[in-house]
């Protein structure tokens, strides 16, 4: 299951470094980098939860 959420984060963080760099409308780019960000913010939150406790 971790191995899911790491290629999401990095999916998610990608775009929203595309977003900001190389999409031209500003409308659809705010629209990415907070679809992005949410999507960021569930993948981290998910890793998170599923991080080994023994370890922390």
């Amino acid at each position: 299951m971790k191995s899911p959420l790491w290629i999401v984060l990095v999916a998610a963080l990608a775009a929203n470094v595309f977003a900001s760099f190389g999409v031209p409308k500003e409308s659809t780019q705010i629209v990415l980098s907070v679809a992005s960000g949410l999507i960021v913010i569930g993948s981290g939150t998910g890793l998170w939860m599923l991080r080994d406790r023994k370890d922390a």
